[in-house]
């Protein structure tokens, strides 16, 4: 309904800035009553018309309201008609009339040529999306109007899609200018359809003998093929580089809160994976109250979810370090047994009241689509928006582990527990809070994680090992080594899945930091101080 609104508009606003003429009568006779072919032909000339009338009679054929009465062809939108000829009232209709039908090719050419005369709309959406499906391509008729509209249009992302589209017709001409011409605009491109286009351009006959036959043209659609190559090459390390930073982010928030249980407190939680679920499924929670309470404030759901997700990981994570962990400060084995034991409960735990099968939750609508660098490059908006929050999550933690009483307590039992426990700090209180935090951090790498993929109880599970991996090659209780870890990691893994795939990629950097923790125990930064004299 929207689309033939806006086509409505679009034709009614030609109306006004063409002036009427009559259409040729003979085209509108083979539309009406000729084959196939002759249709056809009739349609691409009265795209070549380009103008209001001509797009209403195409329109009509196209919405079925384009009907005969003998020789007479007329557009009847219910009591009221014109004839199409000379767009002139007909009244009264004629009695009996009968309905010009399309076959399905002839649909296929109305749809294109209606796009092509709906370059020329005032809306930009409208014209884009008519650049887009001529993109997949239109009929030599409709150069002369691919040419208006190219000159015509000043939008940065409609002009380069038009440009590709007329330069692919040009490189159809018998003119030898033209095609040259069309050459050189497909070598300033940066879209991947300009790259097709220059390697039809350069391919072979059956019997070995270069289809340009123009020595010219075919130097010049090497060199344009090579430009177009280099900025899409380009394009492709700018999506490795932003992917990496992408998973880098994930990796840092699911192994930030580790750090604080592992790094900080030497605490070896095998259930931090399932916090991390937690989180997810808070995230999932409060969407769903927004959408059944609040849907026209669904858009602002994080705002809750955000802290709900740290808050019940945080609690969860305290509950566990107050009733199991608590009790088995230095005794590695029998924590890391328990915390197993734990994340299973919880695996468990969460089938049984949200099911075995994986939930969607739903980006808000400012977090859908993405950024459109390149035709080959686009960067979503809610894998940005996790880059901006794992940043902005890293300084929270920074600012609290340095600059707020509980970061002293906990920098200090830390360091030296017997000590800070000589001088009135509350060191049982201070480890609840530290495993709180951690678990609480957690929670929000599940609350960003639920914003690019769906929510399972094994959620935790995909990302436990990796964050292991990030704490111990950055350097056990260093904050600085898990942010250069994650980001590296990061970085590595996608770099490595271009050239072996995703599977070899885990196992070379699982071998990598084998061979790095053999050679240097201490990870990336080692702790300096009396923490590495107990």
């Amino acid at each position: 309904m929207r689309s033939a609104f806006l086509s409505l508009v679009m034709l009614v606003l030609l109306a006004v800035s063409l002036p009427a003429r009559a259409l040729d009568p003979e085209v509108v006779r083979k539309l009406a009553f000729g084959e196939s072919d002759e249709q056809v032909a009739a349609v691409a000339a009265l795209v070549a018309e380009g103008d209001a009338q001509a797009a209403a009679l195409l329109q009509a054929l196209a919405d079925g309201e384009l009907q005969t009465a003998g020789k007479q062809v007329l557009i009847v939108k219910g009591d009221n008609g014109v004839d199409a000829v000379t767009g002139q009232k007909v009244a009264p209709l004629p009695a009996e009339r009968e309905d010009v039908n399309a076959n399905n090719r002839l649909r296929r050419e109305l749809a294109t040529a209606l796009a092509a005369l709906k370059l020329l709309s005032p809306d930009r959406a409208v014209r884009l999306a008519a650049a887009k499906e001529l993109s997949g391509g239109a009929e030599d008729a409709m150069l002369p109007l691919l040419k208006k509209a190219v000159a015509s249009e000043t939008d940065p992302e409609i002009k380069p899609m038009l440009q590709i589209v007329q330069a692919a017709l040009e490189l159809k001409s018998t003119d030898r200018v033209t095609r040259l011409g069309a050459v050189h605009t497909l070598g300033t491109s940066n879209n991947s359809n300009a790259k097709t286009l220059l390697l039809s351009a350069l391919e072979k006959t059956p019997d070995g003998k270069y289809i340009e036959t123009d020595e010219e043209i075919y130097v010049e659609a090497q060199k344009s093929l090579r430009a177009v190559e280099g900025r899409l090459a380009w394009g492709d390390r700018i999506g490795v580089l932003f992917s990496g930073i992408s998973l880098g982010s994930i990796l840092l928030l699911a192994a930030l809160g580790l750090a604080i249980t592992y790094g900080l407190m030497g605490v070896i939680n095998m259930a931090h994976g399932e916090l991390i679920m937690i989180g997810a499924y808070t995230t999932y929670v409060i969407q769903n109250l927004f959408r059944a309470h609040v849907p026209g404030a669904f858009d602002w759901y994080l705002l809750i979810a955000v802290p709900g997700s740290f808050f019940a990981a945080a609690l969860v994570g305290i509950a566990l370090e107050r009733t199991v962990i608590r009790f088995l400060y230095g005794r590695p084995l029998e924590t890391l047994l328990a915390t197993w034991g734990i994340s299973l409960f919880l695996i468990q735990s969460v089938r049984t009241v949200f099911g075995a099968q994986n939930v969607q939750v739903e980006n808000p609508s400012w977090m859908s689509g993405g950024v459109e660098i390149m035709t080959n490059v686009v960067l979503p908006y809610s894998r940005i928006a996790i880059i901006f929050f794992a940043a902005m999550v890293l300084v929270l933690v920074w600012l609290m582990l340095t600059r707020t009483r509980l970061g002293l307590f906990v920098r200090g039992v830390t360091q030296n527990r017997t000590m800070a426990s000589c001088v009135g700090v509350a060191t049982p209180r201070v480890d609840m809070l530290a495993f709180g935090l951690g678990s609480g951090i957690a929670g929000l790498a599940g609350c960003a994680l639920s914003q690019i993929g769906n929510v399972g109880p094994d959620l935790g599970q995909s990302y436990i090992v990796d964050s292991f991996m990030v704490v111990v090659l950055g350097g056990v209780g260093q904050l600085a080594g898990t942010v250069y870890a994650g980001l590296g990691l990061g970085l590595l893994n996608k770099v490595l899945e271009g050239w072996s795939g995703a599977v070899l990629a885990k196992i070379a950097i699982l071998v990598f930091i084998i061979i790095f923790i053999q050679k240097r125990p201490q990870g990336l930064f080692a702790l300096k101080g009396r923490v590495t004299e107990n």
